[in-house]
């Protein structure tokens, strides 16, 4: 799951299959979840939830990764992604949205023309919203 401008050097957390976790995660350059979390994340980082992991909340992060299932609220300062098998099902805001073939998206998006600054959610210009289902 990572790409080879990324390695696993630059990871700051990982939490396992079959750990579950609670509460409010803060983190640095990345982190990965293939467990189960529920709560709110906060970083100027890079999340990738993994095959199998299940997070519920509210996400503040500059890129998201979805391969496995997000449900909540999503705020991406850079690029919400969802690989085949990712499933969000969640409100969503950010510049740049992909969702690839065989990936599920449920819910309300928000994009704004102007990428936003880490985790700030300054008002970019020319907004659109779009309601969006997805899946293959």
């Amino acid at each position: 799951m990572f790409t080879k401008s990324e390695d696993q050097r630059d990871l700051n957390g990982f939490l396992d299959r079959g750990s579950r976790m609670q509460g409010e995660l803060t983190f640095e350059a990345s982190f990965r979840i293939d467990g189960d979390f529920q709560g709110s994340v906060r970083s100027s980082g890079r999340l990738v939830v993994g095959e199998g992991g299940v997070v519920d909340g509210e996400l503040h992060v500059r890129h998201i990764l979805v391969t496995g299932e997000v449900r909540g609220s999503v705020e991406a300062g850079e690029q919400i992604h969802i690989a085949p098998g990712g499933r969000l099902l969640a409100d969503i805001t950010t510049p740049s949205l992909v969702i690839e073939d065989g990936a599920v998206f449920e819910g309300k998006c928000v994009m704004s023309r102007e990428k936003r600054a880490g985790t700030g959610s300054g008002s970019g210009g020319g907004e659109s919203v779009a309601k969006l289902v997805a899946g293959g």
